[in-house]
């Protein structure tokens, strides 16, 4: 038997690649860290071979957009506003980690985005505070074995809105010292604040930096009322728009921004279902895509949704129908605008567009790395399969993934996690969990007793201008 060849036989093959299609019944042969070839029937093959039989293959999920550090948080803004998440978590909160936590927070996420079937990740990363800080996420990336793209978001100091703090240099050594080959499972990003809320003076020094670093930008844009600074069509006025941006949200940006994305060749990047629940506005997919942009789809922070792509797919789709079906009625439809396909390339190959990643993962191509998720479809979740992309998009869950491929290596294989990186990331995250309450307790009887009992939080300051 060849070890470095894996053959997955007799699955229901998803491939994303209009070139192939879909494969009733068909097989996907890996080679060493490559997917080698996809066909109905390879045949004998010098192999190990992985029974793929009642099992439907689909190329790993890309989220293109999560804070991971706050994973040890998770759950705790479940009923909050977005006034009350910037409060507590980016006014409170955050100020408390260490490099440590930091650590355990990507850590956690990482795993946790891994076990459910998404294998590539742009970590936003906007509570790095110290260069200590940055070691420490790059650190808890490397560990998960998940492909990601590390986004330098800079400190808490850079979020006094609006800020006329620049990016943080400290970005110069963090490309040098990690990220001096591409050709690694974790790449780099910079993850900037953009004219909501920084300066717009500041907002093309920061784009200069990131395109004199050779580095992609991921921006939020139209994420609420101050999204409705035309911060788009600032930025268009400077002549700064380019190909390399992500602009995550657009839910509030004008119809004419849109446009300046698709024309600029720009991404996007949305979450339906942390922008419903904080106010950000109704998700902007289909006006994206009537201007041409195909977004990619992204969990944003598991403080109160869920972090797997498969509720995330289901809000998107259903969130889009409803505001299709509100305008033109569902009974005068002649069909979908937005298909159950579409939102499944959303979450793999667009999404691997979006992280200039299209060429290595995002499909199941022969030449392409070998990310690959297969969900147990023989349970009554799944059985029959009538119609697998529909299915997967509305009815898989994280419990139904059994197996995932990383570049060739397996990081979970019938159900269950590899190794012992689960239960470390565990344990790290609730000792931080346990640490930071415990800081936070501290800080707010120290502050009590400074004020007389009388502290309140600081309001959050926004500027629309």
């Amino acid at each position: 038997m060849d070890a470095q060849r894996v053959l997955f036989r007799h699955g229901t093959v998803i491939t994303m690649d209009p070139a192939i299609g879909d494969l009733p019944v068909g097989d996907v042969l890996v080679y060493g860290n490559l997917i080698e070839a996809v066909d109905a029937n390879l045949g004998e093959v010098d192999a190990e071979v992985v029974d793929a039989t009642g099992k439907i293959l689909i190329p790993g999920f890309v989220d293109t957009h999560r804070h991971t550090w706050q994973a040890p948080l998770r759950g705790i803004a479940a009923d909050w506003t977005l006034g009350q998440y910037m409060t507590g978590l980016h006014l409170g909160l955050s100020g408390l980690f260490r490099p440590e936590d930091t650590y355990a927070g990507n850590l956690l996420g990482a795993v946790e985005a891994l076990e459910s079937g998404i294998t590539t990740l742009l970590d936003w990363s906007h509570n790095v505070n110290t260069p200590e800080h940055c070691d420490g996420a790059v650190a808890g990336l490397r560990e998960s074995g998940i492909r990601a793209i590390f986004a330098h978001g800079g400190g808490a100091d850079m979020y006094q809105v609006p800020s006329t703090v620049p990016h943080d240099e400290d970005v110069r050594r963090v490309r040098e010292e990690h990220f001096s080959s591409d050709d690694q499972l974790v790449t780099m990003a910079m993850a900037l604040r953009g004219p909501q809320f920084a300066t717009l003076d500041v907002t093309v020094h920061d784009l200069a930096l990131a395109r004199e670093l050779g580095l992609l930008v991921t921006m939020h844009v139209g994420d609420g009322e101050w999204g409705r600074s035309r911060p788009v069509g600032r930025m268009c006025e400077r002549g700064v728009l380019g190909c390399d941006i992500t602009y995550v949200h657009c839910n509030t940006v004008a119809d004419d921004e849109l446009r300046m994305i698709a024309d600029s060749g720009g991404s996007a990047s949305l979450a339906p279902d942390i922008e419903m629940q904080m106010g950000h506005g109704w998700p902007a997919t289909g006006r994206l895509m009537q201007v041409g942009v195909r977004p990619s789809l992204s969990i944003d922070t598991c403080v109160s949704n869920g972090g797997d792509m498969f509720g995330t797919m289901r809000i998107t789709l259903a969130t889009q129908r409803a505001l299709d079906n509100q305008d033109t009625g569902a009974s005068d439809r002649p069909a979908v605008t937005l298909t159950s396909r579409d939102v499944l390339s959303f979450a793999t190959i667009d999404g691997a567009r979006a992280c200039g990643l299209d060429h290595k993962v995002g499909s199941l191509t022969p030449g392409k790395q070998a990310d690959i998720v297969l969900l147990a479809a023989d349970t009554p979740v799944l059985s029959p399969v009538n119609n697998p992309v529909g299915q997967v998009v509305y009815a898989a869950h994280p419990g139904l993934v059994d197996t995932v491929m990383v570049a060739g290596r397996f990081a979970k294989r019938r159900g269950a996690m590899l190794g012992q990186v689960t239960r470390r990331a565990v344990e790290v995250a609730a000792a931080t969990r346990d640490a930071l309450f415990e800081r936070a307790a501290r800080t707010e009887a120290l502050t009590d007793a400074r004020t007389g009992g009388d502290w309140q939080p600081a309001p959050l300051v926004t500027a629309l201008g």
